[in-house]
């Protein structure tokens, strides 16, 4: 399979970026593909393994390694080197969904379990996902996939994001009649509104939803279900309903509460907020999408502002890159944990996920342009001091520690930063409870749906979960995971048995 040596001849060779002076100056993704004949070699270096363990998703110590997808990968790497990209794409399409998503915004999982990160850099996995599928879009070999049978069986899908999007797709093809209920105006949940363009630009989650609506998928946007559409409605025009709302109750900072400051906002409504005036500047002016950002009233703007982001996760850093485009005065980000190491520790060998430090694109931004690492470790906020109008001004910082499992401030470390705008990017608790709550369902401890168990079936007849609604707040690719079983789930609920390939 593919070369046998070609990971002793070829070096990893990356995608380039947009330099930052430039790519900082609106909110295009900025990464560069390489052409073909490089991108075979980047598949030449896949090597012949007895266990590919790129494909395994297995746990260790806590943390998966691996794709949750099982994806073909040395397979579809073996056809990239040959040069022959459809028989690539079949192999990448029978596991994956959406590898339009995962190829832009997935961290690589598998990467982490390629064999040649032992011991030299892993295989270029994640960059020949995306280029197996946005060469098989341009050159047309993706075309709809109408079934030819239909089953009569109805499904609503509540919720528009990779889950959802995913119990769509496999439904769909398995014969049956598939609605998509989502909230908000445009298809894709945290992907449309929680990623930043620069990162997943919209215009490929709308040519996914168009390819889908060909197919036979029906969206209803602008429709909040549990509250503008009764539960009741849906389980009664419905032969199976799947609930997959995602995991979007952010978790709260103590003493910075954005009802009761001017100035505070949770992450994802700051990076939905930008989204959507990005979209509908665009909407407005086509010829001029990003230069009216700034004017869109919804935006929450970052313009001349010392800004403070606490989080030190994915969503964190897609604050920072945002807010430096915004043009920010100034950007500090609040990481309670300690500072990771650079490389793999002996305690964290490969093929371990590698608890290292990563610097992302928004860190090197605000490195390029400030002239140092925004991140700060060991260190929250406690105290915001606001003005007379209510307006936060500047924020007290201190440095923690843990004792017994427990954070504790360290007295005599606070210093004050000044701060007009804070982003609280510390993850979720689980979902929003009221359409679970419109089901007739209970949430876990966690804030989870309350899911049988090992199932995807919940306690309400004819109702399933799946995504983080079910699962917790995750990665986009376990989301496509489990979207996929799930749907296997409602076949065999539907029809008595199934056929569908879930990995």
């Amino acid at each position: 399979m593919g070369k046998a040596t070609g990971f002793l001849e070829y070096d990893r060779e990356n995608n380039t970026d947009i330099p930052v002076e430039k790519r900082i100056l609106d909110f295009k993704e900025f990464h560069v593909p390489l052409g073909l004949e490089s991108r075979q070699r980047q598949g030449a270096r896949c090597m012949d393994c007895g266990v590919p363990l790129c494909q395994s998703a297995i746990r260790l110590k806590g943390m998966v390694t691996g794709c949750p997808l099982h994806n073909l990968i040395p397979e579809w790497n073996d056809e990239v080197y040959r040069g022959h990209m459809e028989h690539a794409l079949s192999r990448l399409v029978k596991t994956s969904n959406f590898p339009e998503f995962t190829g832009r915004v997935c961290p690589a999982l598998c990467e982490k379990a390629c064999i040649n990160g032992e011991y030299g850099d892993a295989v270029t996995i994640h960059d020949n996902e995306l280029f197996i599928i946005e060469t098989a879009f341009a050159k047309g070999y993706i075309k709809p996939r109408i079934p030819k049978i239909r089953s009569g069986k109805r499904v609503a899908v509540v919720g528009s994001g990779p889950a959802g999007l995913a119990v769509a797709d496999e439904l769909n093809h398995r014969g049956h009649l598939v609605t998509v209920f989502e909230r908000d105006d445009r298809v894709g949940g945290l992907l449309m509104y929680g990623i930043p363009n620069m990162k997943l630009d919209k215009a490929v989650i709308e040519r996914r939803r168009a390819l889908m609506e060909e197919e036979g998928v029906v969206f209803k946007t602008g429709v909040d279900v549990g509250r503008e559409l009764p539960a009741e409605e849906i389980l009664r025009e419905y032969d199976a309903v799947v609930l997959a709302c995602g995991a979007k109750q952010p978790r709260a900072l103590t003493g910075a509460d954005p009802e009761k400051m001017k100035g505070v906002y949770y992450a994802v409504d700051f990076l939905k907020r930008t989204t959507k005036a990005l979209l509908d500047s665009a909407e407005k002016n086509p010829d001029k999408a990003a230069e009216p950002l700034l004017k869109e009233k919804e935006l929450i703007s970052a313009k001349d502002k010392n800004v403070v982001v606490v989080g030190g996760g994915d969503t964190g850093n897609d604050c920072i890159g945002t807010v430096i485009r915004h043009g920010c005065r100034s950007v500090t980000a609040l990481e309670m944990m300690p500072m990771p190491l650079e490389k793999r520790a002996a305690a964290n060998p490969w093929p371990e996920w590698p608890k290292v430090l990563k610097t992302d694109y928004g860190h090197e931004e605000a490195i390029k342009l400030f002239g140092h690492d925004p991140r700060l470790y060991e260190t929250t906020v406690k105290e915001l001091v606001s003005d007379k109008k209510g307006h936060l001004k500047k924020i007290i910082i201190s440095q923690v520690g843990f004792e017994n499992g427990k954070l504790k401030l360290k007295e005599g470390t606070e210093k004050e930063l000044p701060c007009d705008l804070l982003l609280i990017a510390a993850g979720f608790t689980g979902c929003e409870g009221y359409t679970a709550d419109a089901f007739g369902l209970k949430l876990t401890p966690r804030g989870t749906v309350d899911a049988q168990e090992g199932s995807y079936r919940t306690s309400a007849e004819k109702v399933f979960s799946a995504g983080d609604m079910r699962r917790g707040q995750s990665l986009v690719v376990w989301a496509i995971a489990e979207g996929r079983a799930c749907a296997a789930e409602v076949d065999r609920y539907l029809m008595g048995y199934t056929n569908m390939r879930v990995s």
